[in-house]
C-alpha cells in the first residue's frame, strides 16, 4: 500500500477513525485502525467491537493494499509533519510516513487479526439534517448516565410519537426529552450515548441517514459512518413523570439564571443545593456551606402561583438551564418534593424534568 495526500486531510480521517478505538483494549489489534486503498480511495476503520467508524478519502494512490496501523500514534504522527503532502507506504511489516524532510517508521500490526465487522445495518431507515440532529443529542444526553454499572441509563432512547421522532435520556436524578418533527416510523431503540456525541466528531453536520436495527444503530453521511450496537433493555418508563401542568410558572432569563447559579456554585460543592425561593416579583437565590460561607441574590422574573423554595444541585440545574435553546426559561413546580420541568419560553421540543434536594 502506497499513498500520497494532504496532511491536514490525512491527519482528520485518521483521528476520526481513532476516536473509536479503545485506549485500554487488551487487544493490541485493537489499538490499531485499518488503512484500505482500492483505486484513489482511502478507507480507515477504527472500532472497539461495540462502536465502529470509518471515514474516506480521495487520495494518490500509487499502490492498492491493506494495513493496520496505531491510530493515536499514527494520527499524532501525521499532524506534526510540515504542511505539505505525505505519503504514506506499508512494507515488510513497517508503514513509513514522510513529508518534507521528517520520516516515521512504525510497526505494521497483523492485518489478518483486524476483527471482520459487517457493513451497515438493517432496519427503520431515517434520513435527518446532521446538524439539528447531532444538536437534539446534546440537549438530551446531558441526563445519560455515565455509570457503566447501569448500562440502560447510559443511552438515548429513540422512539416514534406520531410524526415525531423523540428523544429520551436519563439518569434517574434527571429526565431530558427532545422531540423532533417530520420524522416519523421510529421503532423504541436505546442507543449507547457514548456513541452519539462522537457523531458530529466524526461525521460532520451534512445530510445523515440513520438506520436502526435489531443488534445495532448505524449513521452515516458522506464523510463516513458510525454503527454502533445498541443496548438491549426496557427504557423506564418516563411518561408518567410529565404530568400534564403545574400550577405554579416561572419565566427567567436565562442568562441571569446560569450567571446567577454560577456565582452561587463557587460556595456549593455536588452535594449542596442552591435554593430557589419563589415569589411574586422573581427569585431569591441562595447556597449555604458551612465552613466556608454563604452567597444570596435577587433574581428579577414573572411568577404566577403560590410563593415556595425549591432546592436544586447546582450542576444538574446548570446542565438543564444551558440545553435549552430559548433566551428565556420556563421552571414549572408544584411543590418542594416533586420535579420542576424546565422548557423554553414558546418552545416544548426540548423538556427537562429535575428532581428537587430535600431540604
Amino acid at each position: 500500500m502506497r499513498i500520497r495526500a494532504e496532511r491536514d486531510d490525512l491527519a482528520d480521517v485518521l483521528a476520526r477513525a481513532g476516536r473509536a478505538v479503545g485506549t485500554r483494549s487488551p487487544l493490541p489489534i485493537l489499538q490499531g485502525v485499518l488503512c484500505e486503498v482500492e483505486g484513489s480511495r482511502l478507507r480507515v476503520t477504527g472500532t472497539d467491537t461495540d462502536i465502529t467508524i470509518r471515514t474516506t478519502l480521495e487520495v494518490e494512490a500509487l499502490e492498492d493494499g491493506r494495513t493496520v496501523i496505531p491510530a493515536k500514534l499514527a494520527a499524532e504522527a501525521v499532524r506534526k509533519l510540515p504542511a505539505g503532502a505525505v505519503s504514506m507506504t506499508a512494507a515488510d511489516g513497517e508503514v513509513e510516513i514522510t513529508g518534507n524532510g521528517p520520516r516515521f517508521r512504525l510497526r505494521e500490526l497483523n492485518v489478518d487479526d483486524f476483527p471482520k465487522l459487517p457493513e451497515g445495518s438493517e432496519g427503520v431507515s431515517l434520513s435527518v439534517d446532521g446538524a439539528s440532529f447531532t444538536s437534539a443529542l446534546s440537549q438530551v444526553g446531558v441526563a445519560a448516565s455515565g455509570d457503566e454499572a447501569r448500562p440502560t441509563l447510559t443511552g438515548v432512547l429513540f422512539e416514534g410519537e406520531g410524526d415525531t421522532m423523540r428523544l429520551v435520556a436519563t439518569d434517574s436524578y434527571r429526565l431530558a426529552v427532545r422531540d423532533m418533527p417530520d420524522i416519523a416510523g421510529t421503532e423504541p431503540t436505546l442507543v449507547p450515548f457514548r456513541a452519539l456525541r462522537e457523531l458530529g466528531r466524526a461525521l460532520g453536520e451534512g445530510a445523515m441517514d440513520v438506520v436502526l436495527g435489531d443488534r445495532d444503530a448505524n449513521f452515516a453521511t458522506d464523510r463516513g459512518s458510525l454503527s454502533v450496537r445498541i443496548i438491549e433493555a426496557n427504557f423506564p418508563n418516563y411518561r408518567q413523570l410529565l404530568p400534564e401542568s403545574y400550577p405554579n410558572r416561572l419565566v427567567v432569563s436565562k442568562t441571569s439564571l446560569l450567571d446567577a447559579v454560577g456565582r452561587a456554585s463557587l460556595v456549593a460543592e455536588d452535594h449542596i443545593p442552591v435554593r430557589l425561593n419563589l415569589h411574586d416579583g422573581g427569585i431569591e437565590l441562595s447556597v449555604t456551606r458551612q465552613e466556608v460561607g454563604e452567597e444570596t441574590e435577587h433574581i428579577e422574573a414573572e411568577y404566577q402561583g403560590e410563593e415556595l423554595t425549591i432546592a436544586f444541585n447546582t450542576r444538574y440545574l446548570t446542565d438543564g438551564v444551558s440545553a435549552v435553546a430559548s433566551d428565556e426559561i420556563v421552571l414549572e413546580t408544584s411543590d418542594p418534593l416533586k420535579p420542576g420541568l424546565i422548557s423554553g419560553v414558546n418552545d416544548e421540543a426540548f423538556r427537562y424534568l429535575l428532581m428537587p434536594v430535600r431540604l
